[in-house]
This record gives C-alpha cells, structure tokens and sequence, in this order.
C-alpha cells in the first residue's frame, strides 16, 4: 500500500515543483516556451492512454475473443463525454484566451485559468489511481513498475503545467507566494480522484477494462480539445510538435522499460 500512496502523490510533486519556478524566474514564460512544454505534455499523455491505459484494458479483456476491443471502446467514450460534461459545466479560461468557456461566470480571471488546469488535472489522477487498482487487483497485464512509469510520466509533465499557471498568475498581479498556492491547489485534485479511484475499482474489479479507458478517453479528450490548440497557436509552431514527439517517445519508453 506504501507504494500507492508514493505512486498517487508522485504527480503532485511534479506540479508543486513546477509552480515553485515562480520564485526562480523573474520573467513570464515566452509563448515559444509555452509552447514547447504544452507539446511536451500532450505526447507524454497520448503515450501514457495507449500503453499505460488502452492496451492493457484490451488485454484485459482477451477473453472476449474478437470482441476484446469492446471494453475498451465504451471506456473510452465514457471518458470522451465525461471531459465534454465537465468543460461545459465548469466555468474555466484557457491559458492566452480571451473569452471563458462554460457557463457564463463573475469569477475572477486568475481562477478561471486556475480551474482550467484542473479540469484536465481530474483525467490525470483518476488514470494514475486505475492502473494501481490494477496493480492490488492482481491483473497480469499491470506491473508495480508500469504503474511507477505512468507516475512518473504524469509527474514529468505536470513540472511545466505548474510553471505554465504559476508564471502568468504573478505576470497578472499576484504575488508570488499565491501565484504558487494556486499552483499547487490545481494539482491537489489528481491525488484526491486518484486515491478515489483506487477505492472505487476495489468494489468493481471486472469493470477495470472500463476504468482504464475510461480515463484513457478524459485525458485524449484534454490533448485534442486544449493542448494542441495552444501548441499549434501562432507562427513557428513546429516546436511543439517536436517537443510532442519527444514526450510521445519519452513516456513510451518509460513504460516499456519500468513495465
């Protein structure tokens, strides 16, 4: 159990390690930079739902014959439209936008940016927590180290999502001690719907095939909708493209080497 904990608090780490760039960096992150760690994160993530999600939900379910595949579909739809409920329920802004999405909101802009890396904070945790409700379950296609390398691929790329709302946060006004609480607060929720995830797949451990597509879905569904958008945003974007590969690549072997 001291290793769910560990692999639960991981990705938080990352996060609060990112937003703590606040008090090191005198500058706001240029949009080339900005660009280059959103790239970064979404390659890590895509990486992390094929084989650190999606291919041991199939296997999961070999038993199914040509039909293993269905699991797996519906769990990732169910992920697709719990991402689409939440982006239309929660009022949130966009890092570099201009006008909210959701419901129409008197809430301050700093917190609106705040909820929109938490938004894609939830997908994160809960996939992190499935893949060690894997582990306890005994699944053979789930290992304590493929468990480890999505922790550490999650927490990789959180290190430039708490600078990328940190930064702008204190380039807005806000001081740099709550520049770096707002960071850290929007990383508290993947923890927080890991550890929930985890106690959920105890008491329903034939549904895992769904449970780890399920979040497979939620995170694609945070890379098509929001993160290559803003890696794509403006002239010269073919370093976030690069830098998409490089997190691809980076996670993929993270898996296969820990897993």
């Amino acid at each position: 159990m001291r290793e769910v904990i560990l692999g639960l608090i991981i990705p938080f780490i990352g996060t609060s390690a990112g937003a703590a760039c606040v008090f090191l960096m005198k500058k706001n992150l240029s949009r080339s930079v900005q660009r280059m760690l959103t790239g970064f994160a979404a390659g890590v993530m895509v990486a992390a739902s094929i084989w650190s999600l999606i291919v041991p939900a199939i296997e999961q379910s070999s038993g199914m014959g040509n039909l293993a595949f269905l699991p797996a579909f519906i769990g990732f739809w169910l992920g697709i439209l719990f991402l689409l409920l939440l982006d239309n329920i929660i009022p949130h802004l966009h890092m570099n936008a201009q006008k909210s999405e959701g419901p129409k909101s008197r809430l301050a802009r700093t917190t609106m940016m705040v909820l929109a890396v938490t938004l894609h904070n939830i997908p994160e945790g809960m996939a992190v927590g499935v893949v060690y409700a894997g582990f306890l379950s005994g699944s053979a296609s789930i290992t304590i180290g493929g468990a480890l390398a999505l922790a550490i691929g999650i927490a990789i790329q959180n290190f430039p999502e708490g600078a990328i709302i940190s930064m702008p946060l204190h380039a807005e006004g806000k001081s740099k001690a709550k520049s770096f609480l707002y960071g850290v607060l929007s990383g508290v929720v993947e923890p927080v719907f890991g550890a929930l995830t985890v106690l959920a797949a105890g008491f329903i451990v034939p549904a895992m095939p769904y449970l780890l597509s399920f979040a497979a879905g939620a995170m694609v569904y945070v890379v098509v909708e929001e993160l290559i958008p803003e890696m794509s945003e403006g002239e010269h974007s073919n370093i976030g493209v690069l830098m998409f590969a490089f997190g691809f690549t980076v996670m993929m072997s993270l898996d296969v080497a820990l897993g």
